[in-house]
């Protein structure tokens, strides 16, 4: 099931030219592969493409440095790299999602409080401490795990109230959930601004680092509980591809065509939920990343979100990606943070975007 027509190209502009679903999916697929390679040998300690390949395939030379280099790759970079991917995949599956309820390509998965919620918690755990940690969690073994199990908890809790106000008379309504969300949104603010105020200068440092992402937190064990979570996200939310290209059509319209229309939407919301809060806990708030991959997938193959929600997954994979590449190396041996870049691309990217739609739509009259 898909939709014909692009339910979000302007009256009279003339249909951007499509780029093939396979061949659009198959060069990000190639460029993620560039990409990762490039990656995982760039660095304080410099690994060769061919180097980076050999040790990837296990055809390693009797070579003392080449063991430090499989060194570096495997414990520091790998898991760095693999953070960096389901971060972009996970944010932009997030987004194509929320895009596709909402029906509007200027929506993210901020809208329903998550960043908001995990925000509000990390700072709660940052500033407060004690106050808010159990006793039990404060020893050295779980210590790590306290912030991103807080701003886990902080998003689904935030989510799940944006969810509940949503809910009027036993269906889910779309403008009503998006009202709670901006409202629950400026409340969790407000209390993270509280917070900054009542902060010390280290815990205001703190604090800050986290709000601007960063993915140093990249390890095989932090990685361990976050990648099911993220993959099982993004997984279920391919398969709602079908139901969402109904629902473009308008709600009535899908359920004429067998949708269960108010269970897509709880599944959409819920999914977007948990992709973003898994990964926010760990990385901090990272932005754009969820607005700006499926927008481009969108306008590059068209709405199908049978392309839409893989191609945004491969595109936010590269984009994270690169963008981390860029922080690590741009300020080197300093690391900019991840946050940073992400709006420094991010933002003027889509207000080209935003202008480009705005000049389409004046000369189609």
């Amino acid at each position: 099931m898909s939709v014909a027509t692009d339910h979000w190209t302007a009256p009279g502009a003339m249909p951007a030219r499509r780029v093939p679903a396979a061949l659009a999916l198959a060069a990000l697929a190639l460029a993620l592969a560039v990409a990762t390679v490039v990656a995982l040998g760039v660095g304080a300690y410099r690994i060769a493409p061919a180097e980076v390949l050999r040790i990837l395939s296990g055809l390693r030379t009797a070579d003392g440095r080449e063991d430090q280099a499989a060194a570096v790759l495997t414990t520091i970079r790998a898991p760095r790299l693999l953070l960096a991917m389901l971060t972009g995949a996970g944010l932009a599956v997030a987004g194509a999602l929320t895009q596709g309820l909402f029906r509007n390509p200027l929506a993210d998965p901020a809208l329903v409080g998550v960043s908001a919620g995990a925000a509000l918690a990390a700072a709660a755990v940052i500033v407060l401490g004690n106050a808010v940690v159990p006793a039990s969690m404060r020893s050295d073994a779980l210590a790590p795990y306290v912030l991103p199990l807080a701003a886990f908890a902080g998003s689904l809790a935030v989510t799940a109230i944006v969810y509940r106000i949503g809910r009027a008379h036993g269906v889910l309504s779309l403008p009503l959930t998006l009202l709670a969300g901006i409202a629950i949104n400026a409340v969790a603010m407000a209390g993270v601004g509280l917070l900054i105020f009542a902060a010390t200068d280290e815990q205001l440092r703190t604090l800050t680092f986290w709000n601007l992402g960063s993915l140093a937190a990249g390890t095989w064990r932090a990685l361990a509980p976050v990648m099911p979570l993220v993959l099982g996200a993004i997984v279920l939310a391919i398969a709602l591809a079908p139901a969402l290209n109904a629902l473009a059509l308008g709600e009535t319209r899908a359920e004429h065509l067998g949708v269960d229309v108010d269970r897509v939407k709880r599944r959409a919301i819920v999914l977007a939920a948990l992709a973003t809060g898994s990964l926010v806990a760990l990385t901090g708030v990272i932005g754009f990343v969820g607005l700006v991959a499926p927008h481009l997938v969108r306008l590059a193959c068209g709405p199908d979100h049978r392309v839409v929600l893989p191609g945004a997954a491969l595109l936010g994979a590269l984009l994270v990606v690169l963008a981390d590449l860029a922080a690590r190396t741009i300020v080197a041996p300093a690391e900019l943070p991840l946050g940073i870049v992400t709006a420094l691309v991010g933002g003027p990217f889509f207000l080209y975007l935003l202008l480009r739609t705005r000049w389409i739509r004046g000369s189609g009259g």
